[in-house]
């Protein structure tokens, strides 16, 4: 018989039906040749859920990781040493290789910097002072889209550079990133660089969701600069005025928008040279890129650990996320700072989730009666203490054309099981519906 696992999600019966990917997570996680997953959703007369932040996985891994370290306990095996035994090569679903996969090297560093290894697996064994600690640990499995996407790039003979794309910027990053990008293809600084968004005129962008703005948009800005270089050192290759005439691109180097021979670097061209012989104002490139056949042989996930210590006054029940360390490999980082302030504001986001947030319902009106943050809490600086969030070194060529995954929701996903588990070591109590408040604990 197969392992079998069922979601039920409450819908509305008058608003539009969102379907989260509650259980379909589940089936990527570890090697089981017999398992099944249903998701069924369940109408009600209330207003319809929306997306927001890994919408199924986050509830989905709660259920799973959780499920996993009761399982651990019952078998008197380490979390990490059971997550191993039952690790997944390929992907389980569908027998397909990872494009790439360090999800042994997160556990195994993460472990590290947490210091997994001092850790007493009886649960209430572990104290600091009048506070008992717990430590608790989950992994993180999230999908690495891509969707069809547009982009422009024209360069002026000025030497600036425009990019334009119909994506949008909600404080990740993405000014920034598709600038580098650009930048590091043409061979500019990035001050040349001017990358505009947000109009529906421009280039057709998916929406900015599901962790792919990145590597659908950043792969199109990629494949539009990669275009507009080679129009423009063809120019020159045909310019019998041009020290880089009867070349080929593969002989050429191209630094700060100077254009010139591996062999030879004095016989150089910058690219606004190479626009001026010809009086040209300006030349442009535009892009429409789609995952062809060899990217769909492979099955792309970013992968990831937590590590949560709880601790927990038993007389004040106060409950506190005092320590966490997140390990993740995500492909190629384009912007380390503002990737790891991703994973910061992810984990942030799971403690929420673990600890406070919660929509309550009038049973009587179906309205959600704590709408606003009075009294939907959400975690405040005096709620995070340090978290340690870092990537593992990985390249994935298999994944997109610049080898990225996505990060926006990768800190997320998992986290409120690895802090639940926490609890349990230092309470014994298993919860398993959230936010974990004072009167389950009691």
């Amino acid at each position: 018989m197969p392992t079998a696992g069922c979601a039920y999600a409450r819908t509305s019966t008058f608003d539009r039906r969102v379907v989260a990917p509650v259980t379909r997570t589940s089936r990527k996680m570890y090697a089981c040749p017999n398992l099944a997953t249903t998701y069924r959703l369940v109408p009600t007369n209330i207003g319809g859920p929306f997306t927001m932040r890994a919408p199924g996985e986050a509830p989905g891994l709660f259920a799973i990781e959780s499920a996993m370290d009761e399982l651990a306990y019952a078998l008197r095996i380490d979390p990490i040493e059971l997550r191993l035994r039952n690790h997944a090569d390929v992907d389980p679903e569908t027998g397909k290789l990872w494009s790439s996969k360090s999800l042994k090297e997160c556990y195994e560093q993460g472990a590290q910097r947490f210091g997994w290894h001092q850790r007493n697996p009886q649960p209430g064994s572990m104290r600091n002072g009048d506070r008992l600690v717990g430590w608790g640990m989950a992994t993180m499995v999230y999908d690495a889209g891509f969707s069809p996407t547009s982009a422009s790039a024209q360069l002026f003979a000025d030497g600036n550079v425009l990019v334009q794309s119909a994506t949008c910027d909600q404080g990740t990053g993405s000014y920034t990133i598709m600038r580098q990008i650009a930048a590091d293809t043409l061979g500019m600084p990035m001050e040349s660089i001017c990358f505009e968004l947000g109009d529906t005129q421009m280039p057709e962008a998916p929406v900015s969701a599901g962790s792919k703005t990145t590597s659908s948009v950043g792969s199109a800005v990629y494949a539009a600069t990669t275009f507009l270089k080679s129009k423009l050192l063809n120019l020159a290759f045909k310019d019998p005025n041009s020290p880089l005439y009867g070349h080929i691109e593969a002989e050429v180097i191209v630094d700060n928008g100077r254009c010139y021979l591996k062999d030879n670097p004095t016989q150089a061209q910058t690219y606004v040279e190479v626009l001026q012989l010809p009086h040209i104002e300006s030349m442009a490139a535009q892009e429409r890129i789609q995952p062809d056949k060899e990217i769909e042989k492979f099955a792309h996930y970013s992968f990831g650990a937590h590590f949560a210590e709880i601790q927990f006054h038993p007389e004040l029940g106060e409950l506190r996320v005092t320590r966490y360390v997140g390990a993740f490999a995500a492909g190629r980082i384009i912007n380390p700072k503002t990737a790891h302030s991703q994973l910061i504001g992810g984990i942030i986001w799971g403690i929420g989730m673990a600890l406070l947030e919660q929509s309550v319902v009038d049973p009587h009106l179906g309205r959600i009666v704590n709408s606003d943050l009075a009294e939907y809490l959400v975690p405040t600086n005096a709620d995070i203490h340090p978290i340690d969030a870092f990537f593992i070194e990985e390249e994935d060529p298999r994944v997109n054309r610049i080898g990225t995954k996505g990060i926006g929701e990768i800190g997320t996903v998992g986290a409120a099981a690895a802090i639940a588990n926490a609890v349990y070591h230092a309470t014994g109590k298993r919860i398993r519906d959230l936010p974990i408040t004072i009167d389950k604990l009691l």
